[in-house]
């Protein structure tokens, strides 16, 4: 007895799903920085989008070239969904860079309040010209979170992801604390906004 084979229609759900437009943050002027696609917009909420900035900015110099970005999706409207900065790093290869012999490296990592309220975690490293001493090294990374922590009060979440992005946040610490002893570099390596979800 021939058995009955019913087949049954296989439905591709990837031609079911909708392309949402990424926009980067008031000051970026909501720049699209790509696309996401999903079945339900409410998926995408919450949703990391990790780029570097040389892409967002269109300048590839040398500091756009190394740095990468984060924006946690935070609103969906019709087919653009709006992002918030969250933070954003400078590639491990880079800070290599900044490494030589007969020069002491000063690692910071300091929790600070925004102008606004926000949280954020700022992870520095600072580059002497010559090998320090342990009581220079002490008190370079007490200068350097003191005023990490005074510039990053006095703005908000906004201007200070701009700062940090674009080297201004570093110059302005650099500029406080170069007295101590002579330094070579200061960079902000890494920023985490402290979140909350709703």
């Amino acid at each position: 007895m021939a058995e009955v084979v019913k087949k049954t229609k296989v439905v591709d759900t990837f031609k079911l799903k909708t392309w949402y437009a990424v926009q980067a943050p008031d000051f970026f002027d909501k720049k699209e920085i790509g696309q996401l696609v999903a079945l339900e917009p409410e998926t995408l909420k919450n949703r990391v989008v990790r780029i570097g900035l040389g892409e967002i900015t269109g300048s590839f110099s040398q500091a756009n070239a190394f740095t990468s970005v984060e924006f946690r999706v935070s609103d969906v409207q019709g087919k653009t969904l709006s992002t918030r900065f969250i933070g954003h790093e400078l590639m491990p290869s880079y800070i290599k860079t900044l490494l030589r012999r007969r020069r002491s490296i000063i690692y910071n990592v300091d929790d600070v309040k925004t102008k606004d309220g926000h949280g954020v975690r700022i992870k520095s490293v600072a580059v002497t010209a010559f090998r320090a001493s342990e009581a220079v090294r002490h008190g370079l990374r007490a200068a350097v979170s003191s005023e990490i922590k005074a510039a990053a009060s006095e703005l908000d979440l906004n201007t200070l992801a701009q700062e940090m992005l674009f080297g201004k946040f570093a110059a302005k610490v650099f500029g406080k604390v170069k007295h101590i002893t002579p330094l070579r570099r200061l960079e902000i390596r890494k920023s985490e906004l402290t979140e909350t979800f709703q």
